[in-house]
């Protein structure tokens, strides 16, 4: 087994594409619409869904928003230099909530970015 995907649902879905791609740098990998369930999937990832879990953005046409509840966490990404990341992401537009640095009870250098429906996403200093 492995994991293919994390479903996220989204307002504005061509808002959250250009996030995803133009912000962190994820490749549109596939988008269709439903229309007899008034809905669209867009698939958003790093590489293949044949060997790389992915994102499923959920765009659910009658639906004006949303309420992200306080079970769900955040998705993490691994990058070379949190600092650096932060700054091209705000470059690119992004928000970043949380700047680089060590997270509270460790040692291991940790920043936090909001996508545009309010999902967080944690960028996490690897070599």
């Amino acid at each position: 087994m492995r994991i293919l995907h994390t479903m996220l649902r989204v307002v504005d879905l061509d808002r959250s594409i250009a996030f995803y791609t133009e912000i962190l740098g994820m490749r549109l990998l596939r988008r269709k619409d439903y229309p007899e369930g008034r809905f669209t999937l867009a698939f958003v990832g790093y590489g293949s869904e044949d060997s790389e879990a992915v994102l499923e953005l959920t765009h659910n046409w009658d639906t004006a928003s949303y309420e992200l509840g306080n079970a769900y966490g955040h998705i993490a990404l691994a990058v070379p230099d949190a600092a650096a990341a932060c700054a091209a992401i705000k470059a690119r537009g992004g928000k970043v909530v949380r700047e680089a640095g060590p997270m509270k009870h460790g040692s291991t250098i940790i920043a936090f970015v909001e996508d545009p429906d309010g999902y967080k996403v944690e960028l996490i200093e690897r070599q």
